[in-house]
């Protein structure tokens, strides 16, 4: 083992070659769907099972022609599924690697982020408080660890870790759950302090791999509302085959035409399964929540993005968040001078400095700690004794260390001033004379931290029990992030208000909110003070703020009838993420717990990444409702014609093949089109849509009943109408078709048309496409003769044709007639209104 005061970990080329002998540290490969298995998967849908009952059927007792074309035309349609199915896959594969986890190792010397898969036996680990052990190890230096390891033992007590001593063998096979023992095993959590392991067994050579554990797949469970689409689906699977049973049964035993009414039984089992309901929202979600991370949002449930664009209430933390993360030693008071850094320092505010380095973790990962080896330069030749972590009863990290000029040991205090001066004892009016030092600084929109020393002649000391004397103070400043203003102007306008809460001092909170443009007429209040206060609905500041009271605030904005999002990085948080209507965890410093319990992770830990995903959030649910509206829509008119004709003693007007042709019209539409139409320009001026609001409740169905009828009435009526006319039934049934197809596609049109956007720009490009290919596909039908004895038609007279193409545009499209009766509502004026919302 390295000696630990030199350890450097291994090269990079080191590391290639142990990774090609040992392979990656994964226990097993997460199953991936290929294009068989979709294709599998989807041909036991009931609509596939359907039509291919019905080829079958084309083939043994009808025209062979037929049951060819048929065949072919469902193949076409499984193969377009499958397109989808596949983009989705794609997207939740990029998802796979955005998600998978990461690890600080030291390579070469320097501490690197990379994938945990890429850990070998011999790496040098860099593990902190909740974070989770990548692969088996050594503890060899760093705090005494508190480490749950509950998924190997099944015990809720944490086990304790220790550095293991310079020379102490470490072969001996150590069990999880011992006493204060150096081993640390995979997927244990890190519940308190930080150090450095030595990796020695990875992937299914781990400890977790030897018992057989299986790392989970990343794809989700389906959500409420798919589960309740493929609930419904089934059992109309379920009554379309009884009704297919019932109508064969009738038409053979009053028409005496079996075959004729097995195909009339199964066109109309065919049309009434709406089976794009669970292909649409599993496109959505999964391309969604790709589109999402597209703009740095990674969404780990997709049932977040139903409740997404309902926020009202965005509870974000200050650092990092708000402001940059990129903190910067500005200050320091010692004895009541203040001295800038940006001047040269004298010796007195040295002693400030180098006092807070003794108190900051050796390899620093956090910011602050950071910024003080920074100033302070190289480290003494003392030897660090022992480390005790921040509490939440003590807000201080105090660092025992051997003192290199005596044999006496130091102990070096950090942390919150009020901590630090109670630690101190000071006199009334020394304490009074700081606090007004700590007031200014955080006046200033510093962040500031107290340090103190005590000196102890022998080991053993409680920290609480060591006398310390007050060094001084510390002011960091983190700038607020460039884009933070914009992006609340964003939210402000959307109606969603914006909290911010921080463990930071109040004066420091309320300076950095009133500079990132957030509400501060209320004032702030402190967390002990918001537990007590009787209403906190006018507040938008919180200071020192305690991880476990994150949650109290949580619930008191959810009483008060807001939906939360809530922002998070730490273990204590994951409460307060769980609870939260929307959990949000730091990417780049949120800890694995606060990623577990989140439901998005925000993966450049900015606040217009988050106004963004709200944004977002919004488009996809008003455009999944907008697809399911229209499949509903054009299922009524499909089925009604399967159906009706047969009651109302006309020839059938709809037959297998008839509505392969309508499915691949409707299933890009539906999972492409408006999948990929873009937000309404006005979309985040608009109030978020109440949290008790469906995906798709009495309002949308009562829309689509009203288009599915319409489109209905005048299809039947033409069709009905030209049988009683002394027409041929293929011309009737050939003029009827044309207006189907042409009302689909012009009631799909009507419902992306909006105020801002016609049916003419680039954003429009698939829509065109997909009706050029539809227009062709149709203009086929009617032209080639084969295909036309096929599909039962004959070929339209000139009348025919266009009496079809206006019916089904007029019936289609007089849905785009309420912008017209609608009073437009101009954008100044919105933004007028907009602008005196206050947050």
């Amino acid at each position: 083992m390295a000696d630990k005061v030199q350890l450097s970990g291994l090269t990079q080329q080191e590391a290639a070659r142990r990774l090609a002998q040992y392979g990656p540290n994964i226990i097993a490969a997460p199953t991936r769907r290929t294009l068989g298995r979709i294709a599998r998967e989807t041909l036991r849908e009931p609509m596939f099972l359907l039509l291919l009952a019905a080829a079958a059927l084309y083939l043994i007792f009808g025209d062979l022609a037929e049951g060819v074309f048929l065949s072919a035309g469902a193949m076409l349609s499984l193969a377009l599924v499958v397109v989808q199915e596949a983009r989705s896959e794609r997207a939740l594969q990029a998802l796979n690697e955005l998600a998978e986890p990461k690890a600080r190792v030291l390579r070469d010397g320097i501490a690197r982020t990379i994938a945990a898969q890429g850990i070998v036996p011999g790496d040098v680990v860099l593990i902190a408080e909740g974070t989770r052990v990548p692969a088996d190890g050594i503890l060899l230096e760093g705090d005494a660890l508190e480490v749950d390891e509950s998924a190997l033992t099944g015990e809720a007590a944490a086990s304790t870790k220790i550095p293991l001593e310079s020379g102490e063998p470490h072969a001996t096979e150590v069990e999880p759950g011992e006493p204060r023992s150096f081993a640390l095993f995979a997927s244990t959590l890190v519940l308190r302090g930080q150090g450095l392991v030595e990796i020695t067994s990875t992937g299914t050579a781990s400890r977790v791999g030897k018992i057989g554990n299986a790392l989970h797949d990343i794809r989700e469970q389906p959500t409420l509302v798919q589960r309740d689409i493929r609930w419904l689906v089934s059992r109309i699977g379920v009554a379309a085959i009884f009704f297919c049973l019932m109508v064969a049964l009738a038409y053979g035993l009053i028409r005496h035409d079996w075959f004729q009414g097995a195909l009339s039984g199964l066109t109309l089992a065919i049309s009434l399964i709406p089976e794009e309901f669970p292909m649409v929202l599993v496109i959505f979600m999964a391309i969604g929540a790709w589109r999402l991370a597209q703009h740095k949002v990674l969404v780990r449930r997709s049932a977040v993005i139903e409740t997404l664009g309902a926020t009202t209430m965005l509870c974000v933390d200050k650092t990092g968040t708000i402001t940059e993360n990129r903190m910067a030693l500005r200050r320091v008071w010692r004895a009541g001078a203040v001295h800038d850094m940006n001047d040269d320092l004298l010796a007195e505010p040295r002693v400030v400095i180098k006092a807070a380095q003794l108190a900051s973790a050796v390899r620093p990962q956090d910011p602050m700690d950071i910024a003080v080896h920074t100033a302070a330069g190289p480290r003494d030749g003392s030897e660090l004794v022992r480390s005790y972590p921040l509490r939440p009863e003590f807000l201080a990290v105090v660092q025992v260390w051997k003192n290199a000029q005596s044999d006496g040991l130091v102990y070096a205090a950090k942390g919150a001033p009020e901590t630090i001066l109670d630690l101190c004892h000071l006199d009334e009016d020394s304490r009074a004379e700081a606090e007004s030092a700590i007031h200014a600084m955080a006046a200033a929109g510093m962040r500031v931290l107290g340090v103190a020393t005590a000196q102890a002649k022998e080991d053993g000391l409680h920290p609480d029990e060591a006398h310390y004397d007050f060094e001084g103070l510390l002011g960091f400043e983190d700038p607020v992030r460039a884009d933070v203003r914009a992006a609340l102007d964003l939210a402000r306008q959307a109606r969603v208000s914006i909290a911010m809460i921080t463990g930071d001092y109040a004066a420091t909170a309320l300076a950095v909110a009133r500079e990132a443009g957030i509400d501060t007429n209320a004032g702030v209040l402190t967390g002990a003070e918001a537990e007590n206060a009787p209403n906190i609905s006018n507040v938008r500041v919180f200071a020192r703020v305690m991880p476990e009271q994150k949650l109290s605030l949580v619930r008191r904005f959810q009483e008060l009838g807001h939906v939360v999002a809530m922002t998070g990085d730490g273990v204590n948080d994951a409460p307060a993420l769980a609870a939260a209507d929307v959990g949000i965890a730091m990417g780049l410093r949120g800890t694995d717990v606060a990623r577990e319990a989140a439901d998005l992770i925000l993966l450049d830990d900015r606040f217009a990444s988050i106004v963004s995903g709200i944004s977002l959030g919004r488009r996809i649910f008003v455009n999944l409702r907008r697809a399911m509206t229209y499949i509903a829509a054009i299922h009524i008119p499909v089925a009604a014609l399967a159906l009706l004709p047969l009651l109302l003693g006309l020839p059938p007007m709809l037959y297998p093949m008839h509505l392969v042709l309508l499915e691949l019209i409707i299933d890009p539409l539906c999972s492409i089109v408006f999948e990929a139409e873009p937000s309404e320009a006005d979309a985040m001026r608009q109030p978020p849509r109440r949290s008790d609001e469906p995906l798709f409740g009495s309002a949308q169905i009562a829309l689509a009943v009203v288009q599915g009828l319409i489109l209905l009435a005048g299809v039947l009526g033409l069709y009905a109408w030209l049988n009683h006319s002394g027409v041929s039934e293929g011309h009737a049934r050939t003029a009827a078709f044309i207006a189907l197809v042409s009302g689909h596609m012009s009631l799909a049109a009507s419902m992306l048309m909006s105020k801002e956007r016609g049916l003419i720009g680039a954003h429009r490009r698939m829509f065109w496409l997909i009706l050029a290919a539809a227009s062709g596909l149709l203009a086929m039908t009617l032209t080639v003769p084969a295909v036309i004895e096929i599909m039962r038609f004959a070929k339209p007279s000139s009348s025919e044709l266009f009496g079809g193409l206006v019916i089904g545009l007029l019936c289609g499209g007089w849905y785009a007639a309420r912008f017209v009766m609608t009073p437009r509502v101009t954008t100044s004026v919105s933004a007028a209104v907009s602008t005196r919302t206050s947050l």
